[in-house]
């Protein structure tokens, strides 16, 4: 069965627009006719929100939490959103208590890859794309061990910047459950070409980490801020070639598909499953 890519997006620290870059990133790749699928692992439920709106959960039909603590698949939980080639699978609040669920079942950190292997509607699309929670949890170590990739989001400011070492070293001791897994890099965001902090984070992660830090930079913009409210991406609400978030994200996507293009030959695969 042809398997899509799957990347996580992860970092330790909230506020760094994991779900914005998720979400429009998610929304950019659609738009170079890719089909990609999104899914809400945050408990907080804001890439749910941001794509169709809070879902509740009702009885006697399966939520996330259930079929990743059931290790069932996912096929009934896809939803469509306003843009082609998107999809969504969305988030209840009873995902909440899925840490606790996990703790106690048997190969607890690889839950959600057999429930990716039960998927059958996985393999009509490209791209996979994961949206995480704040924190190295046992959802989130579900989700790397799930992925081929891992993307960092990080807000160019100090602390955050900081706390780049601290994820690079709990992911490193995931290596013996995700020996496959590869960074594609950490992206800024949040970044004002005005401010000297953003400067100096960016000349100081650019010395460090070198062509791990992508080129292509997430600006600020109120605009993205204000999209999920009515439920849109950057791309729908600018609606301009123009727009700061338009660009950003279209730059982000060339450069996304670039890093797998050197590492996936050829792009689609074949799951050995």
């Amino acid at each position: 069965m042809r398997k899509p890519i799957i990347v996580s997006v992860v970092n330790h620290k909230g506020g760094c627009l994991k779900t914005t870059v998720t979400v429009n990133l998610g929304a950019a790749l659609a738009r170079t006719g890719r089909r990609v699928l999104v899914i809400d692992l945050d408990a907080q439920q804001n890439l749910t929100s941001s794509l169709v709106g809070p879902q509740e959960p009702h009885e006697g039909v399966p939520t996330l939490y259930d079929c990743i603590c059931d290790e069932l698949s996912l096929d009934d939980l896809i939803m469509e959103t306003t843009t082609a080639g998107l999809d969504v699978v969305p988030c209840t609040e009873d995902f909440m208590g899925a840490d606790l669920t996990l703790v106690s079942a048997v190969g607890r950190e690889s839950m959600l890859s057999g429930c990716l292997k039960k998927t059958k509607k996985l393999s009509g699309y490209d791209i996979v794309l994961m949206d995480n929670s704040p924190s190295i949890s046992l959802v989130v170590m579900n989700s790397l061990v799930a992925s081929d990739y891992f993307l960092v989001p990080c807000s160019a400011e100090y602390l955050p910047m900081l706390g780049l070492s601290l994820l690079g070293g709990s992911i490193g001791r995931m290596s013996k459950l995700a020996p496959h897994l590869q960074s594609l890099g950490v992206v800024l965001t949040m970044y004002s070409r005005n401010e000297r902090i953003c400067r100096t984070v960016e000349n100081t992660l650019r010395k460090e980490m070198g062509d791990t830090l992508f080129e292509t930079k997430v600006r600020v913009n109120t605009k993205a801020k204000s999209a999920p409210s009515v439920r849109q991406t950057i791309f729908e609400y600018e609606h301009s070639k123009t727009g700061r978030g338009t660009e950003d994200f279209t730059a982000l996507a060339a450069e996304f598909l670039s890093r797998l293009a050197v590492r996936e030959q050829p792009l689609a695969r074949v799951s050995n499953g």
